[in-house]
């Protein structure tokens, strides 16, 4: 059975068996991160009131302190070790070895000769970490997304950094890996989308096919590493203005040309999810709350029950 979680500004709703409950209503949801090791275990970023952790399955949820920004952009938890890491709005990185009692700044991410022309368009006068990449081998292999500041690299847990690494794009909207290809890593872009096959050390553009280049949502299958999907509009204005996004969702085989699988979509797609039980199987999560479902790698699509009042981020676990 499938366990959904859609982060949104009204609440987290959680939808399981049928069945959709809300929770952290009004506290502006906007990223989600699943431990690996434990399916009810799920931490939520908000837009100003923190980081978020329910050991329930979602059903009651707990502030976590100790992280100096309340603006939390990103979250994700290693598949090795557990170590939990937040990204925040301005561009900050901690780390909890503890599931969140404590935290410590990785505070060298922000001494990198690049950090003071970090700046994201909206607000140009700060920036943000978009998205957190962890290694499935090494715990100590950190890739971060700035948006926009390009993507970074640490090899030694956040001690020290790598600044913007070469052939990525620099505005950064999401990182992905693979358990079944760990060397591979998958950024997609405001420009379009970029692969690294050396653990996020060099990257190399893979945008053929593309006719929209503003990318944003990215999911990879759960048994393929050569299967990836995502989402795209004309312009960041089509993406998150009232009118029609114009978007798009792509896939991508053996990393052949990109094909669109739905076009033409008045709502933009900011989430997308990889079925964690089924190959080919996708979930895609949508700016006005809409939730669809693929079971055929995006040849067909259905909706199923979704959040009301928008959908910033989607997480999919096997319960």
């Amino acid at each position: 059975m499938i366990r959904l979680y859609a982060a949104g500004p009204e609440a987290v709703t959680i939808i399981e068996n049928r069945q959709t409950n809300q929770a952290l209503e009004q506290e502006g949801a906007r990223c989600l991160a699943i431990d690996p090791q434990d399916p009810d275990t799920v931490y939520a970023g908000t837009t100003d009131s923190g980081l978020f952790k329910s050991l329930d399955g979602g059903r009651s949820w707990d502030r976590l302190s100790r992280i100096a920004h309340s603006r939390v952009t990103a979250v994700a938890v290693s598949p090795v070790d557990g170590a939990v890491y937040t990204g925040t709005e301005p561009s900050s990185l901690f780390v909890s070895r503890d599931g969140g009692e404590s935290w410590r700044e990785l505070e060298t991410m922000k001494e990198l000769p690049s950090a003071p022309t970090w700046s994201f368009p909206p607000r140009p006068w700060t920036s943000h970490v978009r998205s957190i990449a962890l290694s499935h081998q090494d715990p100590a292999l950190i890739v971060v997304g700035i948006e926009l500041g390009g993507i970074l690299r640490s090899q030694d847990g956040g001690e020290s950094w790598e600044d913007q690494r070469p052939g990525a794009y620099a505005d950064c909207h999401s990182l992905a890996t693979h358990p079944a290809s760990p060397e591979t890593f998958y950024e997609a872009g405001g420009g379009g989308f970029a692969e690294s096959g050396d653990t996020g050390d060099t990257w190399a553009a893979a945008d053929s096919g593309f006719a929209l280049r503003y990318v944003w949502g990215l999911a990879v299958d759960v048994e393929d590493p050569d299967l990836v999907y995502v989402s795209a509009a004309p312009g960041p204005m089509q993406a998150h203005g009232s009118g029609s996004s114009g978007a798009a969702i792509y896939r991508r085989r053996d990393g052949g040309r990109w094909e669109p699988v739905l076009e033409d979509l008045d709502e933009f797609p900011y989430a997308l999810a990889a079925d964690p039980e089924t190959s080919g199987a996708l979930y895609a999560g949508l700016g006005d709350g809409s939730i669809l479902h693929s079971r055929d790698s995006g040849a067909s699509w259905q909706e199923i029950a979704g959040p009301s009042g928008g959908l910033d981020a989607l997480a999919a676990v096997a319960v």
